[in-house]
């Protein structure tokens, strides 16, 4: 059996992973191995790790690597032990295969990792444009270490070839994401408020925003903006997921605490919200608004509008749901009013989500036992256009 190495250090991505994990699990001629790193394992993030012993699946090593800090340098050191850490995970369980999501800091070290220690990579996600953020040199640099990649649009399937990546082992299989929401049985509307202990309005967003980590001392400013903007809405209640552990991340979430504390009447925050009540969030909601991948990638199957603030997502393929708008108080108003009126919801009643149709999960599994029978050779040459 060929052992199947996953990696996770977020909740939003083992949530996308999670029917993977399951096929590999399920699979006779496979051996899933999980790794769990990141934000899974602090307190200060909900310990998400829980969630996934909960969810049946044996976890083969927890590898600590946060530290308190959120600034350039502590990122920095988190990496460096992250390196150091999954170099002797690697040595410990000698997967076969390591699979990875994204574009994260702690992927990319994770990644280096297995590179120096001759693990084939494969790879979900790459081919992406991310302008706003350093992810998007980590996701290309990721991509030029895997072996076997897992594109989810045409054109980023051509960006992957584009950086020397040989077309037969470059696939156009879609978002997995899509394939939770086909897939899973999501709550109804009184569930969904039941479990949250919140009634959803008029007018209710679903709101999360990251640091645009290319910006210096952005976050603040940005989030003030969005936070002052929704203030002038009427009626409006709002749901909030916090940030990551990128660098000035902990600002933004002491400022959503913040505005929960003073307006408990319309407002609430999760450090995790988990797959299932996510989805389901953005199921009922009026508009997704921030800057998170979700927006661009889950919510168009919904049909909710987006509204996509600032630069952390610029250059992703989007749906016509999604409103793209500057990080600026007056801006970002005029645009949520643009998303809830009914012109705009009219428009994207037929709204096709360009990141696929779901059943992504089987068509990795079949290609990664595929490439195990062919041989593998890491000695990958570069393919020219």
């Amino acid at each position: 059996m060929n052992r199947i190495c996953v990696i996770t250090g977020t909740r939003a991505e083992y949530g996308l992973l999670r029917p993977l994990i399951e096929k590999i699990n399920e699979d006779d001629k496979l051996k899933l191995q999980l790794v769990v790193t990141g934000m899974h394992l602090s307190p200060e993030f909900g310990l998400t790790y829980k969630q996934i012993e909960e969810d049946g699946y044996k976890i083969d090593e927890k590898i600590e690597i946060l530290l308190s800090s959120d600034t350039p340098i502590g990122i920095s050191k988190s990496m460096g032990l992250t390196m150091i850490s999954f170099s002797e995970c690697y040595e410990r369980l000698k997967p076969d295969m390591i699979v990875v999501l994204g574009d994260r800091y702690e992927i990319f070290a994770a990644v280096n990792a297995a590179s120096v220690s001759k693990i084939p990579i494969a790879h979900l996600h790459g081919g992406e444009t991310t302008e706003g953020a350093f992810d998007e040199a980590f996701r290309h640099a990721i991509t030029k270490m895997s072996y076997i990649h897992f594109a989810t649009t045409g054109e980023y399937r051509k960006r992957i070839i584009q950086l020397g990546e040989h077309p037969d082992r470059v696939f156009n299989v879609g978002a997995i994401g899509i394939e939770n929401i086909k897939n899973m049985e999501l709550l109804s509307r009184s569930e969904f408020e039941e479990s949250i202990g919140f009634i959803l309005g008029e007018k209710t967003i679903l709101v999360t925003f990251h640091p645009v980590t290319l910006e210096s001392n952005t976050s603040q400013k940005q989030f003030k903006n969005l936070l002052d903007a929704v203030d002038e809405v009427e009626n409006l209640r709002i749901i909030f997921t916090k940030a990551n552990s990128d660098t000035d991340g902990r600002i933004i979430n002491k400022m959503i605490d913040d505005y929960v504390n003073k307006n408990k009447d319309k407002a609430i925050a999760f450090t995790s919200m988990g797959q299932l009540r996510y989805l389901s969030a953005m199921q009922y909601v009026d508009a997704v608004v921030g800057n998170s991948s979700s927006g661009i990638i889950e919510a168009p199957s919904f049909k909710v509008p987006t509204v996509n603030i600032g630069d952390r997502q610029k250059g992703r393929i989007q749906a016509k749901s999604t409103i793209n708008c500057r990080p600026e108080k007056e801006e970002i108003f005029k645009t949520l009013d643009l998303a809830f009126s009914g012109a705009f919801k009219n428009k994207i009643n037929d709204n096709v989500n360009p990141y696929g149709e779901g059943n992504v999960s089987i068509k990795i599994i079949q290609q990664i036992k595929k490439i195990f029978n062919q041989g593998i050779d890491l000695k990958k040459r570069f393919y020219d256009l």
